[in-house]
């Protein structure tokens, strides 16, 4: 039972998850187009009323055109704007969308858009979208290629497929969040930070938990359900301390799109520039210490033939710690990643595990460069496929592509054949 990463959660996230940050409610943020610039909408009343069209709330916008609103419960809701209360020289831009339905979700907070001014944009084409799509495509391809390699290592080098990899994502997220929101850290600082702990968790969870059961013998399907039971506790675990409402970090959060390229044919927010810089040079840094370094050959090695390493004078415990710590490491900065893009929230690495494991698998198992190929095409694939099917079955077209690339090649992209039997 792995008490001190328990502990260390407990530790870091105490005192996050109050009745009043679960609440359902609404919030958002409201701003008018001028001249290229946004500029706040302040004094907007926005009153919501329950199914039964009875006023459960009203909220008026402050300075920087953002209202927050708490609700009584789940259930279905309107929310209106009243337009005589907006500034002079504002107007909705559809007064159809005056009124808005929405339901909450146990737990949920949920962001309202009301949108000003004339509509300036111009209908994408095709290849506009193909282009929007792939550039944010490389975005998710990166985090999961990055998330996936430490899964891919612990695969090689221990053979247990880890059910429980996904939480480590979250955990990093969730430890970068408080240390920005809650402790009031930069998120330059709180970022590493989060990263550091992330790999000391992962660390000590092999320690305290694989380490003794691989020492007693357990057969890899034992520690298979072992993992998809530790995945269980520490996700609600995750839920009960931080609530089911997704949060951003205290910066960044809201960035106009700039051109891409000076080609005028794909947005991008810096932050997500940011999130691909980094995601480049880590894999690329990755790469160089597996393929460069005494460790990264004795990974290797390890991952090839446990038994001949440890003959050849390789510590396999020692470099068994080391794929755990990497590996948590790196699911902590995806973690950090997302949470920046989408905002934080408590099943973000479950929702990102499936992904992982097509990655890992499409890519050759057991293999750090097959995850990072696996993890880079699924993710570019999931979003073009929204081309062509609705957004809601973009995950089904990857694993398609998936099932269908197993049948052609069954040790996936890098992977080796290997005869059974």
């Amino acid at each position: 039972m792995p008490v001190v990463l328990l502990v260390l959660s407990l530790c870091l996230l105490a005192g996050t998850a109050s009745a009043q940050e679960r609440a359902e409610g609404v919030r958002g943020t409201l701003s008018n187009e001028v001249d290229d610039e946004d500029v706040p909408v302040e004094g907007a009343v926005i009153t919501v009323a329950d199914a039964s069209g009875e006023e459960v709330g009203e909220v008026t916008s402050d300075e920087d055109g953002s209202f927050a609103l708490d609700l009584p419960g789940p259930g279905a809701y309107t929310a209106t704007i009243d337009v005589e209360s907006l500034p002079e020289g504002v107007a909705l831009r559809d007064e159809a969308r005056a009124t808005l339905s929405f339901t909450l979700n146990p737990g949920q907070n949920r962001p309202l858009n009301f949108f000003f001014g004339e509509d300036t944009r111009q209908r994408a084409t095709t290849t506009d979208r193909a282009l929007q799509l792939g550039v944010e495509g490389i975005k998710l391809g990166l985090i999961i290629a990055i998330t996936s390699v430490g899964l891919s290592l612990i695969f090689g080098t221990t053979g247990l497929t880890n059910f429980a990899h996904g939480e480590l994502v979250t955990f990093g997220a969730l430890v970068c969040w408080y240390l920005n929101f809650e402790a009031g850290i930069p998120l330059l600082w709180a970022a590493p930070l989060a990263i550091v702990l992330g790999g000391a968790a992962s660390g000590l969870l092999d320690r305290g938990l694989w380490r003794p059961l691989r020492a007693r013998g357990t057969g890899l399907i034992a520690m298979l359900v072992v993992s998809i039971g530790l995945s269980l506790l520490l996700r609600y675990l995750f839920l009960y301390q931080f609530g089911g409402r997704t949060r951003p970090f205290a910066e960044y959060g809201r960035q106009r799109q700039v051109d891409f390229l000076g080609l005028g044919l794909v947005g991008i927010t810096p932050k997500d520039m940011v999130s691909i810089g980094i995601s480049v040079v880590v894999l690329v840094t990755v790469a160089l210490l597996i393929t460069r370094t005494r460790m990264g050959k004795a990974m290797r090695a390890v991952a090839d033939n446990p038994d001949l390493a440890a003959s050849s004078g390789i510590d396999v415990q020692r470099v068994i710690s080391v794929v755990w710590i990497v590996g948590g490491a790196l699911a902590a900065l995806g973690g950090v990643l997302v949470g920046l893009g989408e905002e934080v929230s408590w099943q973000m690495g479950f929702q990102l595990l499936l992904l992982m494991f097509a990655g890992i698998t499409l890519g050759g198992l057991g293999t750090a460069f097959g995850a990072l190929v696996g993890g880079f095409v699924i993710g570019l694939f999931i979003n073009l496929s929204t081309l062509v099917v609705p957004t809601e079955l973009k995950n089904v077209g990857a694993l398609l592509v998936l099932v269908l690339v197993l049948l052609v090649r069954p040790q996936g992209i890098l992977g080796r054949a290997e005869r059974v039997g």
